[in-house]
């Protein structure tokens, strides 16, 4: 009698188990196809209602993160001054998927113009600069790059990562 009822469980148990899954998948699905439908014609009829967007977004994808290390470079000399000063930056190039590969070629480059722009900046300015009073130098003189090589930029800003002033 005892191996009936359990069998007898095991069979509710399974059933249960069938249809909860069933209704997962259907539900999953969006239910039928008429709720499907009039789901579709409310769709249409908000965006109706709904004024369009003036701007659309660039990318819907996530920005990806390049990193550029150890950007060190001597700063300029000032008068009187026997001491020679370094500025060590790691640089955050953001960009986006498509991007990404092109950017990554140009690592070199970018390096290149943030070492000939930070190495301009005497100590004095290097000392009272901000973060992004940094970054804004370096993404002017990536502009400036691109533009005089005739080129679109392949990433959108350049952040300071780390920076040491010393």
């Amino acid at each position: 009698m005892n191996k009936k009822v359990i069998i007898a469980l095991v069979a509710v148990a399974l059933a249960g188990a069938a249809v909860a899954g069933g209704a997962v998948w259907y539900l999953s699905r969006g239910g039928s196809e008429e709720h499907a439908e009039a789901k579709e014609g409310k769709d249409a009829k908000d965006a109706k209602k709904k004024p369009a967007k003036k701007e659309e977004k660039k990318s819907e994808l996530p920005p990806k993160y390049l990193t550029v290390d150890k950007v060190v470079v001597m700063l300029k000399h000032e008068a009187g001054d026997n001491l020679t000063h370094y500025l060590s930056a790691d640089l955050v190039v953001a960009t986006d998927a498509k991007r990404e590969k092109e950017t990554k070629e140009n690592l070199p480059l970018l390096r290149s113009v943030a070492v000939k722009t930070l190495s301009n900046l005497p100590m004095a300015s290097a000392r009272v600069m901000t973060i992004d009073q940094f970054a804004g130098e370096l993404n002017k003189a990536f502009d400036h790059e691109f533009e005089q090589e005739g080129r679109e930029k392949p990433f959108d800003e350049v952040m300071i990562g780390k920076l040491i002033v010393e």
